[in-house]
């Protein structure tokens, strides 16, 4: 998968794994990584689907209808990807935050949704329920941070609130941030899982 790595200067921090937006590359988050800690390896990808030129993680049939089976073969493909870069570059598999906006939130809760304890920790920006058919697999103790829109018209207040309680319901600890904004990805946001991040970093 085409992607950047950069190494930080705290080789025990977790490694931010950056992912975009639908029409995003794996430049477009990392002033995003560097402000919520500029100490940490980073790990960003590109998505390797492309919708009328715009790269997305997995393919869908229409605005907030996703391709099942896509989302899941791309989603086995990061995750077999992450095993890879984690022997490439020399990081803790198990030490990995993602941290993705929109389509990048809804593959990063894919792998939660698939894969048990594929990640450290979570990031959401404006994500959905990536699938209702599936069981979420143990969550225990994965702390996660969802940055939502009560005005938000593709992913809806009750959207938010439904993940909240699936992701809750498999033992993960899960941080709502709500913002009167739409879709977009604000500033304020950004902060308020910055001292998210500071705070359960500092927790361990």
């Amino acid at each position: 998968m085409k992607h950047i790595f950069k190494q930080g200067i705290n080789s025990k921090k977790p490694v931010l794994l950056m992912l975009h937006g639908t029409g995003g590359t794996e430049e477009d988050l990392l002033p995003i990584a560097e402000m919520i800690d500029p100490e940490a390896s980073v790990l960003s990808v590109r998505g390797s689907v492309l919708e009328q030129g715009m790269p997305r993680f997995f393919k869908r049939l229409r605005e907030g209808v996703f391709d099942i089976e896509d989302l899941a073969v791309r989603t086995k493909e990061l995750n077999n990807f992450l095993d890879e870069a984690a022997e490439e570059y020399a990081f803790d598999r198990k030490n990995i935050i993602a941290i993705g906006y929109s389509n990048g939130a809804n593959i990063a809760g894919s792998l939660l949704f698939h894969y048990e304890q594929s990640l450290k920790g979570a990031v959401l920006f404006h994500p959905m329920v990536p699938r209702r058919d599936i069981k979420v697999p143990n969550a225990q103790g994965i702390p996660i941070f969802i940055g939502a829109g009560v005005n938000d018209p593709i992913c809806p207040a009750d959207e938010t609130k439904e993940l909240t309680t699936l992701l809750q319901g498999a033992g993960a600890t899960v941080d709502v941030h709500w913002e009167s904004f739409g879709h977009q990805l604000t500033r304020t946001e950004v902060e308020a899982a910055k001292a998210w991040y500071r705070r359960i970093h500092e927790s361990k």
